[in-house]
């Protein structure tokens, strides 16, 4: 199996099926720190920095990802934290997409 990180997230306009909890499950153990929603549908994780300007260089970070990958997580933030959600609207719950997006985004702190 591929690193997720190296992956690249696939166009995804419904017409397909959320991915099943045992995949879901699978994917998971492949992004840690991240959680997924009691209805299987969305996966989330809390990042805590030291101070406002690392929480904004963290979300710009956050953005150019999501860009990059046409999948776009929603997110709330405070001066030294940043939720992050991601699910895929289009399918109704969590596709590869999530689990690809969620990789890259811990790597950013990997490194």
């Amino acid at each position: 199996m591929s690193n997720l990180a190296d992956r690249k997230c696939k166009p995804c306009e419904g017409g397909i099926n959320a991915l099943e909890p045992g995949r879901v499950k699978q994917l998971l153990g492949q992004v840690p720190g991240w959680i997924v929603s009691p209805d299987c549908r969305s996966i989330h994780r809390r990042f805590e920095f030291k101070g406002f300007m690392r929480t904004m260089s963290f979300i710009n970070a956050l953005a150019w990802i999501a860009n990059q990958q046409g999948h776009h997580p929603d997110f709330r933030a405070g001066f030294n934290y940043c939720d992050v959600v991601f699910t895929t609207h289009a399918l109704g719950g969590l596709s590869e997409n999530d689990f690809i997006c969620a990789s890259r985004v811990n790597a950013l702190l990997e490194s």
